[in-house]
């Protein structure tokens, strides 16, 4: 009974470990498409130069 307890419950951490990665590549992939279109899109400023776009 014991190795069935551990063999599921080994199940039960790589699963959620899988779906932990899973969700960041998704976080991680909308986070570069919005720096990308940032970039993209910033404004210039009244020197005619480009300005950042993001505040820090």
């Amino acid at each position: 009974m014991v190795p069935l307890l551990l063999v599921l419950l080994l199940a039960l951490v790589l699963f959620g470990a899988g779906f932990a990665v899973k969700a960041l590549w998704w976080i991680a992939i909308i986070v570069l498409v919005l720096w990308l279109l940032g970039f993209v899109m910033r404004s210039s400023t009244s020197g005619g130069g480009r300005g950042r776009w993001y505040r820090w």
